[in-house]
C-alpha cells in the first residue's frame, strides 16, 4: 500500500495518552455492544488494531479477535496489554494483508479508512474484508462526514477541538478529497507540540459502492454508535455491510 501516514515509536508512546478519553469502558460500551452483537459468538478481525483500544476490551467480554496492524510500534503498545496467544495480531496493510481465517465480523472504526489514501487502496481494504468474511458475515465501519458545509467561501480549515490541552482543525483538497487533521497538543512547560495526519475522505454512497464492488450488501447505517439515526446533519456513520449467504 502507498499514500498512507506510518505511526511511528513516538506517536505509538503518546496515542494512548492523546486519546486517553476515546479508552474509558464508559465511552467503549456503546462500541463493544454492537460489536459483541454483530460477531453473534464468532470470531472478529479488527483492521489497524492499533494500541487494541478497542479489540482488549472487545476480547475480554468473550469475543475472540485478531488484528491487523502496519505500526509495529502500536502492536508494541497493545502487546503489553495482552499476549499473542489471547489476541494475535498480523503486521501488514489491512488493503493486502491475508490471514488466511475466515471471520463473522471484520470492523474498521475511528475514520481509519481514510489512513489509505486513494480510491483504489480504499476499494481494496473492501475487497480484503469480503476475502476475510464467512458467508453471511459483516463488515462495519465507522467514518466521519466531511463537514465541508462549515467551510466559509474561501477557507480551507474546519475546526473540532479548540481546548486547553488540545486544538485540532482539518484542511480538505475537495478537488482531491485530501484531507490533514492539524494537533497542537500542550505540554508540561506550556509549550505546543504539533502533529498532523493525512486522510482521504470519503462519502457514504462512496463506501457502498466500493461495498457493491465487494460483492458486500447495505445492511444497516446509523448516526453513531448507540443506533440514532444517520441525517443530513450526522458528523460521522457507523455502517455495516453484509457478505450473502449463498
Amino acid at each position: 500500500m502507498t499514500e498512507i501516514d506510518l505511526w511511528d515509536e513516538k506517536i505509538a508512546a503518546g496515542y494512548d495518552d492523546h486519546a486517553r478519553d476515546m479508552f474509558t469502558l464508559e465511552a467503549l460500551a456503546p462500541t463493544l455492544d454492537l460489536l459483541q452483537r454483530l460477531a453473534d459468538g464468532g470470531p472478529a478481525l479488527e483492521f489497524a488494531s492499533g494500541t487494541g483500544r478497542v479489540c482488549v476490551p472487545l476480547r475480554q467480554r468473550g469475543v475472540p479477535v485478531h488484528g491487523i496492524e502496519l505500526s509495529q510500534p502500536m502492536t508494541d503498545r497493545l502487546r503489553a496489554k495482552i499476549s499473542e496467544h489471547e489476541l494475535p495480531v498480523t503486521i501488514g496493510d489491512m488493503a493486502t494483508t491475508d490471514v488466511h481465517k475466515q471471520f463473522a465480523l471484520v470492523y474498521l472504526v475511528y475514520n481509519t479508512i481514510g489512513n489509505v489514501r486513494t480510491q483504489e487502496a480504499q476499494v481494496a481494504c473492501f475487497a480484503n474484508a469480503a476475502r476475510h468474511l464467512a458467508p453471511g458475515g459483516r463488515f462495519l465501519i465507522e467514518v466521519g462526514t466531511p463537514q465541508l458545509r462549515r467551510l466559509p467561501p474561501g477557507q480551507l480549515a474546519v475546526p473540532f477541538q479548540i481546548s486547553d490541552e488540545h486544538t485540532g482543525f482539518d484542511t480538505y483538497d475537495v478537488v482531491s478529497q485530501a484531507g490533514a487533521s492539524h494537533h497542537y497538543h500542550r505540554q508540561a512547560d506550556g509549550s505546543y507540540e504539533y502533529g498532523v495526519h493525512h486522510f482521504r475522505y470519503v462519502w457514504p454512497s462512496e463506501l457502498d459502492l466500493m461495498a457493491q464492488l465487494a460483492g458486500l450488501e447495505l445492511e444497516q447505517r446509523a448516526g453513531d454508535w448507540d443506533g440514532s439515526p444517520f441525517t443530513a446533519d450526522s458528523e460521522k456513520h457507523v455502517s455495516v455491510w453484509r457478505k450473502p449467504l449463498g
